[in-house]
């Protein structure tokens, strides 16, 4: 598995943030819709889980796993398929059941070789996921930014919601 370099930043206000990038260089690559069931691994194994996921460009398959918060902290095993459907049949026929369906809004920037998301989640503030090729990386275009290390954090999606006391877990079904 690779080593995925990314954090966040919580609750950015979306328009000043995409004043930054530009200002600083960046270009804005396009806004989408994406889709995603998540799955289980079967037998569960702890911070492990699989992605299927529709970003209006591509369509990826992807196992996580989690080791901790940090912007180092996730691996992934990531491969381009060509129907979200199918591949979810096909999942469903290796006897993996989703666990959810969900949805969000992505805003995409690159700055210094580096990938800017600004994502909106349903029921959650918006927030600045910044990836890239090392930590080190990730840390001088959040410093770029205006951000400090003890300002980021490598927290999935799941522990961004529990901030604001939701479960995500607990919700099958995450749209607009």
């Amino acid at each position: 598995m690779s080593i995925e370099f990314e954090a966040k930043v919580i609750e950015v206000n979306p328009e000043e943030i995409e004043k930054k990038i530009v200002k600083l260089g960046g270009t804005k690559v396009g806004s989408v819709r994406m889709k995603r069931y998540v799955y289980n691994i079967n037998p569960e194994r702890r911070g492990h889980w699989i992605r299927l996921r529709d970003d209006g460009k591509q369509i990826t398959l992807t196992v996580k796993k989690i080791h901790n918060d940090g912007i180092s902290g996730t691996e992934e095993e990531e491969i381009k398929v060509e129907d979200f459907e199918k591949t979810n049949d096909l999942l469903l026929l290796m006897g993996f059941t989703p666990t959810a369906y969900q949805e969000n809004q992505r805003t995409s920037f690159i700055l210094n070789n580096a990938q800017l998301e600004i994502d909106h989640w349903p029921m959650i503030p918006p927030y600045l996921e910044i990836e890239a090729e090392s930590k080190e990386q990730v840390l001088q275009v959040a410093s770029l930014l205006g951000y400090k290390e003890s300002e980021l954090t490598g927290e999935n999606t799941t522990k961004i919601y529990a901030r604001y006391e939701i479960n995500l877990s607990g919700i099958k079904d995450l749209r607009f």
